[in-house]
């Protein structure tokens, strides 16, 4: 399940972080605006967190939701590809291409794998599976790129989706069918919205919940607009886009070291130090005179601290609340994530038409990575829970 599970999210994360690669052929294709393409990015990012799929995946199983997120996700990239204008563009990408990553990356694959691993390895198993989509960032981005070069923008989008409509609808029936959860007489039936109470009552959930906010903001800026803004600085294409590359092969590194530490060290410190490294790390790049050594550096610093934030994040939810309804808990949580980065994507590009650069967006990441760090402080260390059965005395 853990190779599965990296697969699966090596394809859809990997897909979705090469994004930013298409700003500037499609907006030069379609005569639009970088504001219009940040918007539908940035619409996207919302809908895949919307956690549809997450309750549906704690209902019915994981296997029937990813196969559902595969056709999704290859119909939405075909679509884009064929689109004249914007809004057909945009449609696409948002929606179609948006349900399909909710249902196949993070939220529903760390819930199916929160409840097969025990309590003590569960940091480590969802490091591993974030770690799966930092591979597929540092292998798709060249990937995409070539792609773009060889077949231009609509080739290349119309291959990523073939590509997921197969890998991600073979790779479903690796998954469990179900939970057997929904199966048992005694469960009753509004648990799940007990669950989701309990939790919105919960500061320290509340706290995480607002502190992936700025995880996300951080996320999609980048890897929508670092391409971009580096070759306005007069980088080459290939250096951006080893630059993002360089993002997801350090975040490897990151993942897994993260969802050691996570099983070992206290998850709230280690998030409040991901966070301020973070604004740290953005600050130094800022104030460097940009080159195309600083441009690599920043990618695999930054890498360092990417999707790191995942498996603590999720190990924290898990610890406070079992794994009964983690897909759902954990999507509450992720929403907020993809709240940050629909205000990432589309603040970046209206700051760039407004004003012909990204510098107050820069700004705006670094004071929101302080602000997560101190957050973070507050959040209560509860004891790991095992597993509880859903007809418990």
């Amino acid at each position: 399940m853990l190779l599965t599970g990296a697969a699966m999210v090596f394809i859809t994360m990997g897909t979705r972080q090469s994004i930013g690669l298409f700003l500037k052929p499609v907006t030069s294709d379609l005569g639009t605006d970088r504001e219009s393409f940040a918007l539908a990015v940035a619409a996207h990012n919302l809908i895949l967190g919307v956690p549809l799929a997450a309750m549906a995946a704690d209902r019915l199983g994981p296997r029937r939701v990813v196969a559902t997120a595969g056709l999704l996700m290859g119909s939405g990239l075909v679509l884009a590809s064929r689109s004249n204008g914007m809004t057909g563009f945009g449609i696409s990408l948002a929606l179609l291409f948006g349900l399909a990553v909710s249902g196949a990356s993070f939220v529903v694959v760390i819930g199916a794998v929160g409840k097969a691993v025990p309590a003590r390895r569960q940091s480590f198993a969802f490091g591993f599976v974030t770690a799966g989509a930092s591979i597929g960032m540092f292998a798709m981005v060249p990937i995409v790129q070539l792609l773009i070069d060889s077949l231009g923008w609509r080739g290349a989008m119309a291959a990523l989706g073939a590509i997921a409509f197969v890998a991600i609808g073979a790779a479903s029936f690796l998954l469990p069918a179900d939970t057997h959860d929904e199966h048992d007489p005694h469960a009753p039936a509004d648990s799940l919205s007990t669950a989701v109470g309990q939790a919105m009552r919960t500061p320290s959930y509340v706290l995480l919940t607002t502190g992936f906010f700025v995880c996300g903001f951080h996320v999609a800026f980048i890897s929508a607009h670092l391409p971009a803004y580096l070759t306005d600085q007069g980088l080459s294409d290939r250096t951006a886009a080893i630059s993002l590359s360089l993002i997801g092969l350090f975040n490897i590194a990151g993942s897994l070291a993260a969802g050691w530490m996570g099983d070992r060290y206290p998850r709230r410190t280690l998030l409040a130090a991901l966070y301020l490294a973070r604004a740290i790390v953005m600050t130094a790049f800022m104030l460097t005179p940009l080159s195309s050594a600083s441009a690599l550096a920043f990618g695999a610093v930054m890498g360092l601290l990417w999707l790191s934030t995942v498996p603590l994040t999720s190990g924290l939810v898990a610890a406070m609340f079992g794994q009964r309804y983690l897909t759902t808990l954990f999507g509450i949580v992720f929403l907020s994530h993809q709240v940050g980065a629909f205000l990432g994507v589309w603040l970046g590009g209206r700051v760039y038409d407004s004003s012909g650069g990204y510098g107050p967006v820069w700004t705006i990441a670094v004071v929101l990575g302080v602000v997560a760090a101190l957050i973070h402080l507050p959040i209560s260390v509860l004891p790991e829970r095992s597993p509880q059965p859903a007809s418990a005395p």
